[in-house]
């Protein structure tokens, strides 16, 4: 069974890319600006969905296991380098989280 999510999971990061390398590919064909459309905000954040993670976990996880996290509880793929850098700004900045170790993240005590 696991093999079928995580089959799943991988088909539909494929797809998404794909949709997104389509739509580029057509405002080009008909002279539109590069700019990226902005998209609705569907939920939470990147860092949301890793304080959620986090808040579960009762401790402190390193960022690959974040990330299979967020893929098998929300669904959606995340860039590593996007939430690396995101979550080590809201350490820098005292903001619900803290850097434990290398590329792993916990909650500040004041943010569980």
């Amino acid at each position: 069974m696991p093999d079928d999510h995580l089959k799943d999971l991988i088909l539909r990061t494929v797809e998404a890319s794909l949709d997104a390398q389509l739509r580029a590919v057509r405002r080009l064909r008909h002279g539109e600006a590069a700019a990226p459309t902005p998209r609705p905000r569907k939920g939470l954040s990147q860092v949301d969905m890793a304080h959620d993670v986090l808040k579960q976990a009762r401790g402190p996880l390193h960022v690959s296991e974040i990330l299979t996290r967020i893929a098998a509880q929300f669904h959606v793929p995340v860039d590593r380098e996007s939430l690396v850098s995101s979550l080590t700004k809201k350490v820098a900045r005292g903001d619900r989280f803290v850097r434990t170790e290398k590329n792993t993240f916990g909650l500040r005590p004041e943010g569980r």
